[in-house]
């Protein structure tokens, strides 16, 4: 997985993303969101806002910033944007591992579906934490390795053709929240056959 690779695949999926892994990811958006349990004020960061799938979700009264590394993903997000008329939505064309925003300047930080597509998920991670508030919320959801053996099989069978599919099939939970230190608040699966998994963590720096 590396930078370039990343952008040509999105570029290839912005036009076809929606129709293709909308419904299907649909209720761990909502998941998310959901249990954030925003208050008014709240600055949001989504990482890897993708088209902006999400936004719609978010209450009026908080302010979020979406961040995607794709150019083409982020055009989309932005007629979203404009079609449904959001005022409290800021997109901004940037890395997951390299963050432009202050320490401690947001309250509540999503990541969908993004922890198996950054070159470096421990990089991405050590970023959400800088620019998280102490104690702050911080949501992931994602695919990770699936134990039973015909999933298991598949995502194997997968993995040398990361490069072209846009992510890695084989990504351990468990090794996940060790390498990143989690203080995790719950973990649940969602989606279909709930093969996907969110995790709601604390940001412990002090």
């Amino acid at each position: 997985m590396d930078e370039s690779s990343i952008i040509n695949t999105y570029r290839r999926f912005s036009g076809a993303y929606d129709r293709i892994f909308g419904r299907i990811f649909e209720q761990g958006r909502k998941e998310v969101v959901g249990r954030m349990s925003c208050r008014n004020g709240d600055r949001i960061l989504e990482v890897g806002i993708g088209t902006g799938l999400a936004l719609n979700y978010y209450p009026f009264f908080t302010q979020v910033y979406g961040i995607d590394i794709s150019p083409h993903m982020l055009a989309v997000a932005r007629r979203h944007i404009e079609q449904a008329g959001l005022k409290n939505i800021s997109l901004s064309l940037m890395d997951a591992q390299k963050i432009c925003f202050p320490d401690n300047f947001f309250d509540k930080i999503s990541a969908m579906y993004v922890a198996t597509v950054v070159p470096d998920p421990q990089v991405m991670m050590d970023e959400i934490k800088r620019v998280s508030k102490p104690g702050g919320d911080i949501f992931i959801l994602n695919h990770f390795s699936n134990s039973h053996l015909v999933p298991g099989l598949i995502e194997t069978m997968l993995t040398p053709l990361q490069k072209y599919l846009g992510f890695r099939p084989r990504f351990s939970k468990d090794r996940f929240i060790a390498d990143n230190a989690l203080d995790i608040v719950e973990s649940m699966p969602v989606n279909l056959l709930g093969y996907w998994t969110l995790i709601h963590a604390k940001n412990s720096k002090p």
